[in-house]
């Protein structure tokens, strides 16, 4: 055989799920011992007791799932979430670009502190 084959080279098709899926995992920096759960979004399940008689056309029984055409699976990294709760700004560190300002007594905001009539 002529030539040099790197391990990066293709030789065959296009790449599988599982090598698709496997190197997002390395690109996102996640590791064999994260945990990872898998969840199915894009779906309904069926939370009304229809009863013995029903029409099969238009309702489905207790529980059943019904998974639309363009549903989707939702990988979670457990491992990696952030779970602290969001903390208040310290005493006189917010300072927002707009800042707002109270209505003055004919109801409207003033610009700048002062009333603009109009003319």
């Amino acid at each position: 055989m002529n030539g040099n084959l790197e391990p990066e080279d293709r030789v065959m098709g296009e790449p599988n799920l599982v090598e698709q899926l496997s190197k997002t995992i390395v690109t996102l920096g996640w590791s064999g011992a994260d945990d990872v759960t898998l969840e199915i979004g894009g779906m309904s399940v069926s939370g009304i007791d229809v009863g013995e008689e029903y029409n099969k056309k238009w309702q489905s029984p207790l529980g059943t799932r019904k998974y639309n055409k363009d549903a989707f699976i939702i990988i979670k990294n457990q491992s990696r979430r952030d779970l602290s709760k969001t903390q208040p700004f310290p005493e006189g560190e917010f300072k927002p670009a707009h800042p707002y300002e109270k209505p003055n007594e004919r109801g409207t905001e003033s610009r700048s502190g002062e009333d603009h009539k109009r003319t």
